[in-house]
């Protein structure tokens, strides 16, 4: 149990954090992409993550919360080393959370400064995010290859949280905002996919940890599927978005090729960083609780955990289908 408790736990965490970022990552998205479409269209698209947005942030607070309890001496570390990106980050989801009710609840006369709101926080959310995991991936060291390594993840996850919104969109918008979301999705593919292949030839570049990992044999062999199947995914992506009667027969494909490539690179991500929780600096073991502590809480997370995949997978089958009108009472 000595060796299992943290190795769960970290399963946990990764599992609740890739969640977050397919989740919320789409709904930062479609508020990304709001200056770009009409009055009306702005509506549809708030419209339609509305029943879901709030509930998907609620996966980033079981993820630090696990952080926090099985690993009290990594959540130190890592959140003093990311005190701004993290103080950032809040604040633009702040901005996000009021800007939702005021668009509307505020008057006509300050929509249009409450949907600028709701896009930069948007915006400055999904950028805090990006430089937070490429200052995680350095181990935290900073630096001036640290600094452009992050920066370049800080531009690269808006690129995707772009694909994955409007993938979104086009399982949920109809009419014209549907033709605008196929373009959006088209414009926002090739930036995604270069930015991807930079950030994977740039981290054994800044972690020579990570570098021994993914090009000693046989792990290369073993690691292989990861890259060929994000290609496929990109592939299919593409193939699909040139093609306007595919891909209004199956308008979930480009979405659930986009959560492919998020499991992918997660996968590759805890490959490389496994058994450490913060590269190079303490591993998992090191960092954990007590085991009792751990025991105790597991009951917590067990009870926890499926409540919530019950919850978001039963909010999800509500409120299936084509947007509609929103509207507040």
């Amino acid at each position: 149990m000595e060796y299992w408790l943290p190795v769960i736990y970290v399963a946990a965490m990764g599992l609740a954090l890739l969640i977050y970022v397919v989740l919320d990552g789409y709904d930062l998205g479609v508020g990304m992409l709001l200056p770009f479409a009409d009055e009306s269209e702005k509506d549809l698209m708030i419209a339609s993550i509305g029943p879901f947005w709030d509930a998907n942030e609620t996966w980033i607070v079981l993820g630090v919360g696990v952080l926090l309890i099985a690993f009290p001496a990594a959540h130190g570390v890592v959140l003093t080393a990311l005190y701004l990106p993290v103080t950032i980050m809040l604040f633009g989801l702040i901005l996000r959370g009021v800007a939702f009710d005021l668009r509307v609840k505020a008057g006509d006369h300050r929509r249009t400064l409450w949907n600028r709101a709701f896009f930069g926080g948007s915006l400055v959310a999904a950028l805090a995010q990006g430089w937070m995991l490429g200052s995680y991936v350095t181990g935290l060291q900073g630096g001036t290859l640290g600094l452009l390594f992050s920066a370049l993840i800080a531009l690269t996850l808006p690129a995707l949280y772009l694909l994955l919104g409007s993938s979104w969109l086009l399982m949920k918008a109809e009419g014209e905002l549907l033709e605008k979301a196929t373009r959006w999705a088209r414009l926002s593919l090739l930036p995604m996919g270069l930015g991807l292949l930079l950030v994977s030839i740039a981290t054994p570049l800044v972690s020579e940890r990570i570098a021994d990992k993914w090009f000693s044999l046989p792990n290369l062999f073993y690691l292989v599927p990861i890259p060929l199947v994000c290609a496929l995914a990109f592939v299919i992506m593409a193939y699909h978005l040139a093609r306007i009667g595919r891909l209004r027969a199956l308008p979930w494909v480009p979405f659930a090729a986009c959560v492919a490539i998020c499991v992918m690179a997660s996968l590759g991500l805890a490959y490389s960083v496994f058994p450490d929780i913060v590269i190079g600096r303490m591993t998992i073991w090191e960092a954990s609780a007590s085991v009792a502590s751990l025991q105790f809480t597991l009951v917590g997370v067990v009870i926890t955990l499926p409540l919530i995949l019950f919850y978001t997978v039963y909010v999800y089958r509500v409120f299936h289908g084509r947007v509609t009108e929103l509207t507040y009472h």
